[in-house]
């Protein structure tokens, strides 16, 4: 498994086990293994390596500094390794890959179709996988290597991932159908100092959330907000209720079925960008020539 070392696959698969768990007897049971049979194998590999990977006493299992670090790069090493395989399963059935990609529901509006129809003009045999998640999620899992890439609206990443600003849009504002205001009339949004905004949650991400609240900010009024959300449909069907009014990427103003309308604030400066996130260490193929179209 390891240059120099003997070391195999399911001596690391049982360290993982036990570094999750941090506890010998609940990890031997995960693996359908006895318990000594797996303290026997930890100890195998400390041995092998020359380290110490848990510090054990009657109470509890700690991981050491070393195992901290093993834990991490082991994980990563055997997504990997699981990623290799099932292109390589791929392969075998004809494919030439596959690419994960995780986005905000705004991306799929306009950006990741289009994106994948060019894509898909030079790659015709990659598979997609595609999943709507929140921009916390997508972060976590693009660590993880769970997906390949991500579509997201963050100002700030962790060091390990690289980001490119793929959309730069203004903002619209969101009022149900029969609302007197339209494009017609609107003058500006301290007119809505007394109505009730559904807006994304700040979980959603912290410096969109930020964004907005400038946009109050320059018109001097702290809105009142009735319903946060991390979802675009339920902010729209709240507003098609008449539960209140909305502030929303120009982007998501494509989405249909609602009876509801748009108004363009592009009058002020406030813009969102959504950008493209992946990880440095992630080495699929199908990755690079994805980043390249972009």
């Amino acid at each position: 498994m390891l240059t120099g070392y003997q070391i195999e696959l399911r001596h690391i698969k049982y360290f993982l086990a036990v570094a999750e768990e941090l506890h010998f007897r609940k990890a031997a049971e995960k693996l359908f293994i006895s318990q000594p049979g797996l303290s026997r194998q930890i100890k195998i590999l400390e041995e092998e390596l020359g380290v110490v990977l848990f510090e054990r006493n009657n109470r509890n299992v700690v991981l050491t500094a070393v195992g901290e670090y093993l834990k991490v790069e082991f994980t990563n090493q055997l997504k990997m390794l699981t990623n290799t395989l099932d292109s390589a399963k791929l392969l075998q059935d004809g494919k030439k890959g596959d690419l994960k990609i995780g986005y905000v529901g705004s991306a799929m509006q306009d950006v990741i179709p289009k994106l994948l129809i060019n894509f898909e003009k030079q790659n015709p045999n990659v598979l997609f996988d595609l999943k709507e998640l929140d921009n916390k999620k997508q972060i976590d899992d693009l660590l993880a290597l769970s997906i390949d890439v991500g579509f997201v609206r963050l100002r700030r990443i962790p060091r390990d991932l690289e980001i490119r600003t793929v959309l730069n849009e203004h903002f619209c504002l969101v009022l149900p159908k029969n609302h007197p205001v339209d494009k017609t009339n609107f003058k500006s949004i301290s007119d809505f100092k007394e109505a009730s905004f559904i807006l994304f949650d700040w979980k959603y991400s912290a410096s969109y959330h930020e964004k907005v609240m400038q946009i109050f900010d320059d018109c001097g009024f702290t809105p009142i907000v009735s319903h946060n959300t991390i979802h675009s449909s339920s902010i729209f069907k709240l507003v098609e209720n008449n539960f209140g009014i909305s502030i929303v990427p120009k982007s998501l103003a494509k989405k249909e079925g609602y009876k509801i309308k748009f108004i363009d604030l592009d009058m002020i400066p406030q813009r969102t960008k959504l950008s493209v996130v992946w990880n440095k260490k992630n080495t699929n193929p199908i990755l690079q020539e994805f980043l390249n179209l972009i």
